[in-house]
């Protein structure tokens, strides 16, 4: 079979770069155009993700603009991050389009599966933030409030943590492609990593408390479902090694 340096020795340095940068604007571009036809929507989105909030603040206490411009800027910054959030799977190819043609026919047979799940997951972990983790994190901190303080929050604070939110789980929920390519990479094994089991998972258990609101419910909901991917991980590698022996 052809070596796919091949290729690369015969194409000039600058024309890497060159096509690196065609595709860095393809991206930029993609999200401009992403962006733009979601910030007439900004304030809707933002209302999106703060609902949850809202519904368990008291009648009298809402959402608050502590700066001037950050009433604009909070939901524009929203809608940046969705955008970004939507064209992942575009980057993505573009990404892939660059450093396919160095990669072994093997080698794509099993990086574009991986590509493909690791986007997968990622929007399977913010859906998960979203829909399972907020509200229950949320509740926690306006139960807490002491009784005479009435819970408010910065409009920019509250994007903030949002975000974080969304990220770490989307990250975490890496962990089965992460483990996967541990193993193909012959880094670690199967089995020892099965072997190490319960200090990665004390390990999970302590990211989660870290990563997350100071709320056991929150570290649960976080930690529970890494051990899970991490156990799928490793029973894939476990499959992907012993068909390949």
């Amino acid at each position: 079979m052809k070596s796919p340096t091949n290729h690369d020795a015969d194409m000039p340095l600058m024309a890497h770069f060159t096509e690196l940068r065609t595709r860095l604007i393809r991206v930029i571009m993609v999200v401009i155009v992403v962006f733009l036809a979601l910030v007439g929507f900004s304030r809707e989105l933002y209302d999106f993700i703060s609902n949850p909030l809202v519904a368990l603040l008291p009648s009298q206490a809402s959402l608050i603009a502590t700066d001037v411009a950050s009433g604009f800027l909070a939901p524009i910054k929203l809608t940046f991050f969705v955008s970004l959030f939507l064209t992942v799977p575009f980057i993505i190819s573009q990404i892939w389009g660059f450093v396919s043609p160095a990669l072994y026919k093997h080698e794509k047979h099993t990086a574009l599966p991986l590509l493909l799940s690791s986007i997968i997951l990622f929007y399977i972990g913010v859906a998960f933030a979203y829909f399972v983790v907020l509200v229950p994190a949320l509740k926690f901190f306006v139960m807490f409030s002491p009784d005479n303080v009435l819970p408010m929050t910065d409009i920019q604070s509250y994007l903030d943590f949002v975000i974080k939110l969304f990220a770490v789980f989307g990250v975490m929920f890496e962990i089965p492609v992460a483990t996967l390519l541990l193993v193909l990479m012959r880094i670690v094994s199967p089995k020892a990593l099965a072997s190490k089991r319960r200090y990665i998972i004390v390990g999970c258990f302590f990211i989660a408390a870290i990563v997350t609101p100071p709320d056991g419910a929150s570290m649960l909901m976080l930690a529970v479902p890494m051990c899970l991917l991490f156990e799928f991980g490793l029973m894939m590698a476990k499959l992907l090694v012993k068909d390949s022996e």
